[in-house]
């Protein structure tokens, strides 16, 4: 996960070219692992973690376990790329398997608690929970697909460092959506729309640092606005309502 060694050759190449992508990816990835944190924390702290992560007034202990579950994805994020950033690659792999396996747990908890909010009708003020059920389903959607190509991706440090930064910012919307800002609070369109901050950066980072957008980049940023735009038309149609119906009477 995160992984930023580079075959020496590449490194070679791109001295020789000037430019100063392989001296500033594990300065550059650590930041944002540190600013991704940042954001989830502020978010999340006043329902969530100042409140005590087991004795916050959540309703279930799906959620409970869901929000365990997502925290210890941020914060192996930085501490993945901290390891990387002090050259121990070795640990960082190994702790790469635990990451996809956990990867895998927070789809499985993320179905679960949206599952159990629409059960409960929770939601947004004023959504209907029906349509918001979308919202979270197609974020693991995204994440699962993302975090598979990074899988495969090992040993390609370029490309499966990126798939894993543009994944954890599909997560960020809701974390950004509780910021204590007027024009963010409790609203998801303008979330997701600060959230893409995080791809222009990384996109201004590759035609910084290699002239260029990675490949990784481009499909992985263009797959998750892709998702995040086709979900709301199709969340307000008669088939999802009825699909969300149907797995909320099941979960009941």
């Amino acid at each position: 996960m995160m992984a930023t060694a580079v075959a020496s050759a590449n490194n070679t190449v791109k001295l020789s070219m000037g430019l100063p992508g392989c001296r500033y990816d594990h300065l550059f990835f650590s930041g944002m692992a540190f600013a991704m944190l940042a954001t989830v924390f502020v978010g999340f702290a006043h329902t969530y973690y100042l409140a005590g992560v087991f004795r916050a007034p959540l309703p279930s202990l799906t959620i409970h376990l869901h929000g365990a579950a997502f925290s210890c994805w941020i914060l192996l994020l930085v501490t993945q790329t901290t390891l990387v950033a002090a050259g121990r690659v070795d640990i960082h792999r190994r702790l790469g398997i635990a990451g996809f396996l956990l990867a895998c747990l927070m789809v499985v908890l993320g179905v679960l608690a949206a599952t159990d909010s629409l059960v409960r009708e929770a939601g947004p003020a004023g959504r209907d929970p029906k349509f918001f059920y979308i919202i979270p389903l197609t974020d693991m959607l995204i994440l699962a697909t993302l975090i598979c190509f990074a899988f495969r991706s090992r040993s390609n440090p370029a490309a499966h460092k990126r798939l894993i930064f543009v994944a954890t910012t599909a997560l960020l919307i809701a974390a950004i959506a509780r910021w204590p800002i007027g024009f963010v609070f409790r609203n998801a369109p303008a979330a997701a729309l600060l959230s893409y901050s995080f791809l222009i950066v990384l996109v201004a980072y590759d035609l910084w640092s290699t002239r260029k957008v990675h490949r990784a980049t481009i499909g992985a940023a263009a797959f998750l606005i892709f998702v995040q735009q086709i979900r709301l038309p199709i969340g307000k149609t008669a088939a999802w309502h009825a699909f969300a119906s149907w797995v909320q009477s099941v979960a009941r």
